[in-house]
């Protein structure tokens, strides 16, 4: 077979796989009905937490789904039925609800734990392609993630039925989201290392230079000495302030731009006359992705930080903002 040959029939494959797993997904549309309404209902009245449990590639589709409603305001964590019928099954206690996934429905492991589940009066949400399995025969409600056929070309390999299993969690969870009113500082509070946290969370106070590190420069200063500032400091500017410490004004890598191509001599030329006026600025207690927003808009690439009087207490720039994470 040719390389040619090899890398048709590679990409054929694969467009055979996203096809199938596609038509998996595009199937779960028809069967969001009462039963997904009454799957929502019990779980938004859980009083305790979603455990969720599954075996094998069930296991693995599991793990994300419970992190995914963990994530999103509904307290959850993954529970191994290995593990639970050798003692962990002291992990589930009254008040919780057992989310429990089986592609069978028959798989031992989580079947043997059922009888223990009802005991304890656990309501028990159920995702399998059969409601006449033993699991879904003991749930309350029964979620179907049947497929036509897996994407494996030997219809052995969970390919398309896992697919089917997470995007099922995913509706279950943003549908719980939603209803509660989820908002995206809920959702930084549990993300608070990952960069989605930094970006909802950081202040500018917690990424700008402040007291001494501030590029600073007087209005009467000559653009000379306030390059020398800019090349101090580092921010590809600086601050140009009256006598009262109020910021007039900043004086950037463009500005000098502009005077060069003016040729204007840079020993003699004060920075007042050729500052940029007023200039973008921005408060301490903004998040940083706002600020953010503001320099894109703009198009600039630094920020002077003022207080309530319009006084130099802080400065930054894009790089700062990259290496904490926000851009």
């Amino acid at each position: 077979m040719t390389n040619k040959n090899l890398q048709a029939e590679f990409i054929l494959s694969a467009q055979r796989v996203i096809d199938i797993e596609a038509q998996a997904i595009q199937n779960l549309s028809a069967r969001l009905d009462e039963k997904f309404v009454t799957a929502c209902n019990i779980l938004l009245a859980c009083e305790g937490k979603v455990v969720v449990c599954g075996m094998g590639k069930s296991g693995h589709i599991g793990n994300k789904i419970a992190a995914t409603l963990a994530s999103t305001g509904t307290p959850a964590f993954f529970m191994h039925p290995g593990e639970a019928n050798h003692g962990d099954l002291g992990m589930l206690t009254k008040g919780d609800v057992l989310l429990a996934i089986s592609n069978s429905g028959e798989t031992s492991e989580l079947v043997n734990l059922l009888p223990v589940v009802k005991r304890l009066g656990i309501k028990v949400v159920a995702m399998t392609n059969s409601e006449q399995s033993s699991l879904g025969q003991h749930a309350d409600v029964v979620l179907d993630i049947s497929v036509e056929k897996e994407a494996c070309s030997l219809g052995l390999a969970p390919t398309s039925s896992t697919t089917a299993t997470l995007v099922m969690g995913d509706a279950l969870a943003v549908a719980l989201l939603d209803h509660k009113g989820f908002t995206s500082d809920d959702f930084a509070l549990s993300h608070p290392g990952g960069s989605l946290g930094k970006k909802l969370l950081l202040k500018v106070n917690d990424i700008m230079l402040s007291g001494r590190d501030i590029p600073l420069s007087s209005a009467n200063d000559k653009v000379a000495d306030a390059l020398l500032e800019i090349s101090k400091k580092g921010l590809g500017m600086t601050g140009i302030v009256a006598d009262d410490g109020t910021l007039l004004g900043v004086f950037t890598d463009g500005d000098l731009r502009r005077i060069l191509d003016a040729r204007v001599d840079l020993h003699d030329a004060v920075v007042n006359d050729v500052m940029t006026k007023g200039g973008k600025t921005t408060r301490a207690d903004q998040l940083a992705v706002e600020a953010l927003n503001l320099m894109e808009a703009h198009k600039i690439s630094a920020l002077m930080v003022v207080d309530e009087n319009r006084k130099p207490i802080g400065a930054f720039n894009m790089h700062m903002l990259l290496k904490a994470g926000v851009l």
